[in-house]
């Protein structure tokens, strides 16, 4: 964990030299702030990542928990140096902007947290969880529950679903994941960063969310697996493909992956076929423009943004990712990545030579 919490010292020291304006980088350019928003999902992982990397290079990083919807709004505004996002833009997303680079961080998992008193080890199916989204499934104590916890003894309360009230790659997740597994919820609802959930109880962010289970009883939401952890809320194991019962852990989010990934890194791990893969896993992507001269930005910022990537894509930045409860990248996404990276251009100029 020393490698983790750095000396305030330390991170006083590396504030004062962006403060300076000095030359904390080996490369000789200026220390600089860096702005981002979006998805709150990775947000304990990058918050130690940028500490780390304000360490190493001396800049500084600002990042809004905003959710995934709100990031992408400000980096289309250009009013952000990168968004954060859980949901790859879709093709229509990205004709409506100047073209971008996604790059993926980590990968996490969405988890089914629920407040049951005296309630643990708790198995959901994905059929069974769009039912209770959509208000079929209301009681707790309901026989198709029942059917798959026959051991538990399950309260006769009625059932509290709740979900986020922002734009959230989260829900983008979860609700991809629900339209695999669930023809009644892909033909009524279907997926996307904002769905009209009918039933239930809205809060904003994944702390939002957690908030709300921690503190009310009976209910069920989706949430990133670190907020549940830290919140210290039981979740659900989720039959995956192949009918196995999953818990979230580094080895089934990462076998989630274990697939072929196109060379833009855009693509869904949700309920992957490979054996012991956790089904409601995901990639978490930055975004930047393509072209990095926009909104009176300089040249040296660029380069720290690009730093800034290339830290969160470096060894010890991934070892990080286990630590916090996500897991790390695999070798073919950092690789598409760094490649990807030497298309960014500064006045159609490549930054990385």
């Amino acid at each position: 964990m020393k490698k983790i919490f750095a000396s305030v010292m330390t991170w006083a020291v590396a504030v004062a030299l962006v403060a300076c304006g000095g030359n904390a980088n080996q490369e000789g350019r200026e220390a600089q702030e860096l702005s981002g928003a979006g998805a709150t999902f990775p947000q304990p992982f990058y918050n130690v990542v940028f500490e780390q990397f304000g360490q190493v290079h001396g800049d500084q990083v600002a990042y809004g928990g905003i959710g995934s919807g709100g990031g992408v709004r400000n980096l289309r505004d250009k009013i952000v140096d990168f968004a954060g996002s859980d949901a790859y833009l879709s093709d229509e997303e990205m004709a409506a902007m100047d073209p971008v680079v996604h790059i993926p961080t980590c990968m996490g998992a969405v988890v089914l947290a629920y407040n049951l008193e005296g309630v643990s080890g708790l198995k959901l199916t994905g059929e069974v969880i769009a039912q209770i989204f959509a208000g079929e499934i209301t009681m707790w104590n309901d026989e198709r529950l029942v059917a798959l916890n026959p051991s538990m003894e399950l309260p006769a309360e009625s059932i509290i679903p709740v979900y986020r009230s922002d734009g959230s790659g989260t829900t983008f997740v979860f609700t991809d994941y629900l339209t695999k597994v669930s023809p009644m919820w892909a033909t009524k609802y279907g997926m996307g960063k904002s769905v009209d959930f009918p039933v239930g109880q809205a809060a904003k962010g994944n702390p939002g969310v957690a908030g709300v289970i921690k503190q009310t009883k009976h209910t069920i939401g989706y949430v990133g697996s670190e907020y549940a952890f830290a919140q210290q809320i039981p979740y659900a194991a989720i039959e995956n493909k192949r009918g196995e019962f999953i818990l979230p852990s580094t080895a089934s989010i990462s076998a989630a992956a274990s697939g072929e990934m196109p060379a833009d890194t855009r693509c869904s791990i949700t309920n992957s076929e490979a054996p012991r893969a956790y089904p409601i896993s995901t990639f978490t992507w930055m975004i930047i423009y393509k072209e990095q001269h926009y909104a009176d930005r300089k040249k040296e910022q660029a380069m720290a943004t690009l730093d800034l990537l290339k830290y969160i894509l470096s060894d010890e930045a991934q070892a990080i990712s286990s630590e916090v409860h996500y897991a790390p990248l695999p070798t073919k996404a950092k690789e598409l990545s760094l490649e990807n990276l030497k298309s960014v251009t500064f006045d159609g100029v490549a930054i990385l030579q």
